[in-house]
This record gives structure tokens, C-alpha cells and sequence, in this order.
């Protein structure tokens, strides 16, 4: 007797399946800024966190998506992540420095120049400096989990020590332009002009990421490779050279969040990178390894939750951060978003 298996096959015409789509991690974000609203008592003070909050985690954004596109992609615990951030925000002192007078100047156009001067720069010498920091110190130890945080690390503490001989080791300060500061009025609540700048700057770092990710060839590789470099490789794909593309935009990114974060600090010391690492760690796991999407969520989250904190129960701000990510782990041990499947 023989038995036979029918399947059924969808028309060629017919539609493909829908992907069902989990909005709840980003409902999360406006459900806890009506939630702080009755908590905080006062709207303007309430937009003013609120803002505040959302340009920090703008910035800590670009620092960190990088990072998780790094190890969601490559399988690399780089921790010395922070050192690209370091560089990134001393090497504008090259242009914002010299140039003083255009920072000084009370003309839109003539410090937004100023400021994308320093940031092309900074990105391309973090760029520069992260190809040669995967060719040289991380591609002997693919594969090997612990050589890479000893040896990452061991490369932060170096780029501090060089950060020190380069520019020496007293605080530079980076002061911001003109027409940055001071803060505008939406209602009875002030807002820093700089923060809503950031907040400009980290939306479109996301939007032009989401774009690539999702609307390119590359973007379909890179995520391709984050769910199964091996069948890439097959497929005979240059996937070394997506790995050493990805680290180098990464380091890029650093750069640019360096150089915001710098200018948000308004004081340059060679370890502004390495106080800032936990936290992008932090941020990489609670919105999910190799999610862009979740590191932005994670990361807004991680900024409004210490904002609101800092506000409402200032020791409690201290190890909000650690509390948050307890809190998503406890919901979904693998972040937000997970992509990786480590």
C-alpha cells in the first residue's frame, strides 16, 4: 500500500501571509510618559523631562546601535566600544576649537556648519580607526568570547592612555555654538535648543538606518547575516567584508555619538567613553541583541525612566538603569526585539 501526502500549494497569484507585528515594546514609551504626567504634578515640568529625556536617549541611541549591529552581525563583545566614542569627541576639538569664532557666532548657518565639519571628521577618523581595530585586534579572536572582553578592553584602556599623549590629560572644554544654547518656550515649559537638536539628529540616524536595513541590498545582507552568516556565506556572498563594513559604520556612529555627548557635557576628559559603555550594554540587551529597532526603544526607555526617576526619587535614579533592565528580562529574557539567536 502506498500512502501519498497531498500539500496544498497557494495560488501563484494569491497573497502572501502577513507578518504579524508586536507593537507592544513600543507602546511601552508613551504609556510611562502618561503614567509619570499625575506623578510629576506639573506639565511644563513633565514636558520638560519629557524632552529632556528623549534627546539623552537620542544620543545614547547612536552610540549604542552600532554597537548592537556589531555583535548581533559579527558575534563580537566589543567592549571597547566606548574608546571610538572617546576619539570621536576629541577629534572635533580639532574643528570646533580652531574655529571658535564660527562656534561664537550668533548665526545659525554658520555653526551648523561648524558642527557638521566636526562630526564628518570625527566620524571618519572613528571609521578609519575601527577598520583597524577589527583587522588587527578582533579578527584573531572570532569565535572566543572572553579573549574578546579581555582584549576589547585591554584596547579601551590603550585609546584612554593615547587619548592622554595625544591631547593631553587636563579636561578640554567643548563649549557649545552660540545659537545652541539657551532654551525655547513650548507653553510654560522650556526646552533646551540643544536637545531638541539631538533630538533631530538621533531620529534621522534611525530613519536612515531603518532605510538601509529595510529598503537595500546591503540592509537585506546585514540582516540575513545576524539571522545565518553561514547560508550568506553560501549564497557566495563577501560576508568578511560586510563584517568589516559593519564594524566600521558602527565605530562611525560612536563617533557621531561622542561628538553630541561631548557637546551635551560641554567638558572633554579621556574616559568620557568608558562612564558611558555599561550603559550602552544595558541598553543592546534590554532592547534585544542585533535589533536596531529595540536598541531604540531600549534606549529612549533607559533615558526617560532615569529622568523621570531623578525627578521623582533621585536615589532611586542611581540604579534605574539596572532596575529597567531587570524589569524587560523578568518579560522577555531576550530583550525587546531579539534578532540574534545566540
Amino acid at each position: 500500500m502506498t500512502l501519498t501526502t497531498q500539500v496544498a500549494i497557494p495560488p501563484a497569484d494569491g497573497a502572501l501571509p502577513s507578518v504579524e507585528r508586536d507593537y507592544l515594546p513600543a507602546l511601552l514609551i508613551p504609556v510611562l510618559a502618561l503614567v509619570m504626567l499625575p506623578l510629576v504634578g506639573s506639565f511644563p515640568t513633565w514636558v520638560t523631562l519629557t524632552v529632556a529625556g528623549l534627546a539623552m536617549g537620542m544620543m545614547i541611541f547612536i552610540m549604542a546601535s552600532g554597537l548592537t549591529l556589531i555583535f548581533g552581525l559579527m558575534d563580537v563583545l566589543n567592549f571597547g566600544h566606548g574608546a571610538f566614542v572617546s576619539v570621536g569627541a576629541f577629534t572635533a576639538t580639532y574643528v570646533l576649537l580652531p574655529m571658535k569664532d564660527w562656534v561664537q557666532a550668533d548665526s545659525v548657518l554658520l555653526n551648523l556648519s561648524v558642527l557638521a565639519l566636526a562630526i564628518l571628521l570625527a566620524m571618519t577618523v572613528t571609521a578609519l580607526l575601527g577598520w583597524a581595530f577589527e583587522r588587527i585586534i578582533i579578527r584573531p579572536v572570532y569565535g572566543l568570547h572572553l579573549k574578546q572582553i579581555l582584549i576589547t578592553m585591554g584596547g579601551m584602556i590603550v585609546a584612554e592612555q593615547l587619548i592622554h599623549v595625544v591631547w593631553g590629560a587636563e579636561q578640554i572644554p567643548l563649549p557649545l555654538p552660540e545659537t545652541f544654547r539657551g532654551a525655547i518656550l513650548l507653553g510654560d515649559a522650556a526646552v533646551e535648543k540643544y536637545r531638541l537638536i539631538a533630538v533631530v539628529i538621533g531620529l534621522a540616524v534611525f530613519a536612515a538606518m531603518f532605510l538601509v536595513l529595510n529598503r537595500t541590498k546591503i540592509g537585506l545582507l546585514i540582516r540575513a547575516g545576524v539571522e545565518n552568516g553561514e547560508m550568506v556565506e553560501a549564497l557566495s556572498y563577501r560576508i568578511r567584508r560586510l563584517f568589516v563594513g559593519v564594524f566600521m559604520a558602527g565605530s562611525a556612529l560612536a563617533g557621531l555619538g561622542g561628538v553630541m555627548w561631548g557637546l551635551y557635557k560641554e567638558m572633554l576628559t579621556a574616559a568620557i567613553g568608558g562612564e558611558i559603555t555599561v550603559l550602552v550594554f544595558i541598553v543592546i540587551i534590554i532592547g534585544g541583541l542585533g535589533s536596531v529597532g529595540g536598541c531604540f526603544i531600549g534606549a529612549l526607555l533607559v533615558a526617560l525612566v532615569a529622568n523621570y526617576a531623578g525627578f521623582l526619587a533621585p536615589k532611586v535614579a542611581l540604579v534605574s538603569d539596572i532596575l529597567l533592565m531587570v524589569a524587560v528580562l523578568l518579560w522577555r529574557p531576550r530583550g525587546l526585539y531579539p534578532v540574534a539567536k545566540r
